[in-house]
């Protein structure tokens, strides 16, 4: 195989490993993240709980009233807030997942049923960071090796395809 093409195969290497390594700390701003929103949604319904009781109603009665309301504006805010009742609990669901997952179970149960609002506002505001964690060097190497050896198979391939096959000559008789 020839040298330029080990060079490149070993650089885009090192950028799988640079790159697949960013993954566990993705996901730990994710899960950052994920506290955030579950803290500000428990703020905005025990605030509502509080009122829906000094009305005398229950939160799944003052939602109903809301929504059952002839005005669309309060129809409307009742919807929200059953949504984000509804949400706080897939939430809240999700964060105990992530707790009790090991390392890289994190990641991929973030990939698998990461909440995409907050995935979103994660990548826009990511940080990358240098992977220190067992997980981030583990992820690193992973991402190299996949990235390298993929790439030396590939040029193998294409080589073999292209290759002249010698074949041997008959002789000429006489």
């Amino acid at each position: 195989m020839s040298r330029i093409v080990r060079i490149i195969a070993f650089g885009l290497g090192l950028l799988g490993g640079v790159t697949a390594s960013q993954g566990p700390e993705f996901a730990q701003q994710y899960r950052q993240r994920l506290g955030g929103a579950i803290d500000e949604l428990r703020q905005v319904i025990t605030r509502f709980d509080g009122d829906a009781q000094a009305s005398g109603e229950t939160r799944e009665s003052a939602i109903a009233r809301l929504r059952s309301n002839s005005d669309d504006f309060v129809s409307r805010q009742g919807a929200a807030m059953q949504a984000n009742v509804e949400r706080l609990g897939r939430l809240e669901s999700h964060h105990m997942a992530m707790l009790e997952a090991g390392s890289f179970s994190r990641v991929a149960l973030m990939v698998r049923d990461g909440d995409t609002d907050i995935m979103e506002a994660v990548s826009r505001d990511f940080e990358p960071a240098l992977p220190v964690t067992e997980e981030g060097i583990l992820s690193a190497a992973a991402g190299f090796i996949a990235v390298w050896g993929g790439l030396l198979l590939l040029a193998g391939f294409l080589r073999s395809l292209f290759r002249r096959r010698c074949r041997p000559q008959n002789p000429v008789q006489v």
